[in-house]
C-alpha cells in the first residue's frame, strides 16, 4: 500500500515536471535544501543565493493528498514565506482551508476538482494554467 502511495506522489511529480517543462519555467525537483521540498523555481542556485529576491522563488510541495501532510511544506525551504502545494486531494474542509491560507500556503488544484472545494473560504486555490502564469509574471 505505502509503495502505491509513493508512486503515484512521484507519478503527480513527474506531471508538474512535465508542465514546467513545457511551460519553459526553470525548476529543480526534490533539491538538497533545508526540510527538503519537492519543487524548487527557479533553483537551488538561486535559492541559496542571499541576493536573489526571495519574491521571485517559488517552492512547491506535491502531494496527492494533503491531510495533515501540507503542515510539512510550510517547514521546507524556509527563506520563502509563501508556499504552494499541488494536490489532487477531492475537497477539503473550510477549517483546514482557513489554517492553511493562515500559514500562508496557496492551493494548486485541477480545475475540475475546483467545485469540490467549499466557498467562501479566504484560500487562495489555483488552477495549474493560473499557477503557471502567477510563475512566470513572478520570474519576469
Amino acid at each position: 500500500m505505502n509503495r502505491r502511495k509513493s508512486r503515484a506522489g512521484r507519478s503527480l511529480e513527474n506531471h508538474m515536471e512535465y508542465i514546467l517543462k513545457k511551460s519553459d519555467i526553470p525548476h529543480v525537483i526534490r533539491p538538497k535544501l533545508d526540510g527538503e521540498p519537492d519543487i524548487v523555481i527557479p533553483s537551488a542556485e538561486a535559492y541559496n543565493d542571499p541576493n536573489y529576491p526571495a519574491n521571485k522563488l517559488v517552492v512547491v510541495g506535491v502531494k496527492t493528498t494533503c491531510k495533515d501532510r501540507w503542515r510539512q511544506v510550510v517547514h521546507e525551504a524556509k527563506r520563502v514565506t509563501e508556499k504552494h502545494i499541488l494536490t489532487i486531494q477531492q475537497g477539503i474542509s473550510s477549517k483546514q482551508l482557513t489554517q492553511m491560507h493562515d500559514s500562508h500556503v496557496t492551493l494548486i488544484v485541477p480545475t475540475r476538482l475546483h467545485k469540490q472545494y467549499p466557498k467562501g473560504s479566504p484560500m487562495t486555490i489555483l488552477d495549474v494554467k493560473g499557477f503557471v502564469k502567477e510563475v512566470k509574471q513572478r520570474l519576469a
